[in-house]
């Protein structure tokens, strides 16, 4: 390996979104420091199986007031 081309990998304290935190090792900051994460698996939809939908400006309300009986045969 070449020499002086590879960063410092180095230990780093990780801070979930819940307050929790373990410790890892990594290339990102100094030595000692901390990550605060704004998004984990403790959180994530991806993960959570949780799906929030957000009406941004009733557009959900425009949309379904549209389409309310599209395709609905009665």
């Amino acid at each position: 390996m070449k020499k002086d081309i590879h960063p410092d990998y180095h230990k780093v304290k990780i801070v979930l979104t819940d307050g929790t935190s373990f410790e890892t090792r990594s290339t990102w900051g100094k030595e000692g420091d901390s990550l605060r994460l704004d998004i984990d698996p403790t959180t994530h939809p991806a993960w959570t199986g949780v799906h929030r939908l957000m009406d941004t400006g009733g557009q959900l309300s425009k949309f379904k007031n549209r389409f309310q009986g599209f395709g609905l045969k009665k």
